[in-house]
């Protein structure tokens, strides 16, 4: 039998090397290659075609049970997984350290355990009785949760094999796990794959919602290889800024439902509560209109979401390259909407700074939001504010003109039910009409005729 060859596998990309450098050829990552032990040249040869037992095949029309939703207590989780856990699914959950992804799955498991279900929670990084500290805080010591600090993947399904199969099972986190089967330190690619792969085959055999919590790079990605979000069912992050007190959780991917939906809390003395109307952690107190001031009608999933877009424009004296910083929004999108201000309204942003900040520490990637930063970066150069109690949504092309945008007049009805009466946009905006004034605008250059002009 031929000597199998050494192998090299990086622990950031998941790239396959023969041979170990100091950094990685696919993702350019220093020091991230380790040796992986492969398999003999016989078994990457052997024949698969015979000696396994016949797979039952099933219609998509036949007739029977489907797998029911269980709801988790918290009305914004549920929102965003889609309805609630689906028995038998793989969840991973990521998040920056110290958000509140342990606060958050303590509170659902705990609610879920009131209310007769097995609930098992398996901290790797915690011992038994941090936890314990943490659901005391919570005012979750009276909850049936079965807790334990254990690592082991052998261990963990041994146990869960002597009892009844519970109905959620949270590992937090899959980095921190180990199987005596795989070489490798915890944390590795071979590892942490081997140990999702027996906990996700334990959870779907057995109709146990399985909850893994991953750890996150310092870019944001959850760490690992990039199989481990194929093998799961719902890949979901937990965001949000430490300094502000919201916490957003966005799926990214879900098998069950939709992507876009969201789950708003905000972090309390008790723990996370749920957000019912999220617009009012995203808009500051609007006592008096400023200069530089905008309100756009965002849409996350089928919730509408109002935030503040805030300008400030900084004349130059004596002629030094002019700063842009943004907070919140797209830094190349801004300097887009800058050169259509320039080419086709005439404005000049050459001579000053530019910043441009989401209140909240709310992020936005609409681009119906070009017309509401437009109107913020008009009104912080004319110094004149904006209409009260008015939003602002639309999306601006090279051209200068403002085109269309999804579900206006969604965006203008929740506008209205929170007090704004006047609405700026394109111009066949439907549904909203009759909730407020509204007046569509063809051309950017209205725009600025509107805030310069005062009309």
């Amino acid at each position: 039998m031929a000597k199998p060859k050494k192998r090299y596998i990086c622990q950031a990309c998941g790239g396959l090397s023969h041979r170990w450098q100091g950094q990685c050829p696919d993702c350019a990552e220093w020091n991230t290659l380790v040796e992986d032990t492969p398999a003999t040249v016989f078994s990457m040869k052997h024949d698969l075609s015979s000696g396994g037992r016949a797979v039952q095949f099933v219609d998509l029309d036949k007739p029977g049970p489907l797998p029911t939703r269980q709801p988790t207590g918290l009305a914004e989780f549920d929102r965003a997984l889609g309805g609630g856990l689906v028995p038998g699914s793989a969840i991973l959950l990521g998040g920056d350290p110290g958000i509140g992804k342990s606060t958050l799955l303590l509170q659902a498991a705990a609610k879920i355990a009131r209310e007769g279900r097995g609930v098992v929670y398996v901290s790797g990084e915690e011992a038994s009785g941090q936890v314990r500290m943490r659901a005391a805080r919570l005012g979750l010591s009276d909850a049936p949760v079965k807790l334990a600090s254990a690592t082991g993947v052998r261990d963990i399904l041994t146990t869960l094999g002597t009892t009844d199969a519970p109905g959620l099972l949270v590992i937090d986190s899959i980095q921190t796990m180990h199987s005596d089967t795989i070489e490798g330190a915890p944390g590795t690619v071979s590892q942490v794959r081997g140990c999702a792969f027996e906990l996700i085959r334990y959870a779907k055999e057995n109709g146990v919602a399985l909850v893994l919590v991953g750890h996150v790079t310092k870019d944001g990605n959850i760490a690992g290889p990039r199989v481990l979000e194929h093998m799961v069912d719902v890949v979901m992050s937990f965001e949000g800024e430490r300094s502000h007190q919201y916490r957003i959780l966005r799926a990214l991917k879900n098998r069950f439902g939709a992507v876009d939906e969201i789950g708003v809390f905000a972090m309390a003395g008790e723990g996370l509560e749920e957000v019912d109307n999220p617009s009012m952690l995203f808009l500051s107190g609007r006592d008096e209109p400023m200069a530089g001031s905008a309100v756009f009608p965002a849409i996350e999933g089928t919730r509408p979401v109002l935030v503040e877009i805030q300008a400030l424009i900084v004349r130059l004296q004596s002629g030094a390259t002019p700063r842009r910083a943004v907070v919140g929004w797209d830094n190349g999108r801004l300097a887009m909407l800058l050169a259509v201000l320039e080419s086709r309204c005439g404005l000049n942003f050459s001579s000053a700074e530019v910043y441009l900040n989401v209140a909240g520490g709310y992020r936005l990637a609409d681009p119906a939001a070009d017309l509401a930063v437009a109107a913020a970066l008009v009104s912080a150069m004319a110094d004149r504010p904006l209409p009260p109690r008015s939003v602002w949504l639309g999306e601006v092309s090279l051209a200068g003109e403002i085109r269309p945008v999804a579900h206006g007049g969604l965006r203008l009805r929740e506008a209205a039910k929170l007090g704004f009466d006047r609405g700026f946009g394109p111009a066949d905006v439907k549904g909203g009409g009759d909730a407020l004034a509204y007046d569509g605008l063809g051309q950017l250059a209205n725009l600025v005729d509107r805030i310069i002009g005062n009309s």
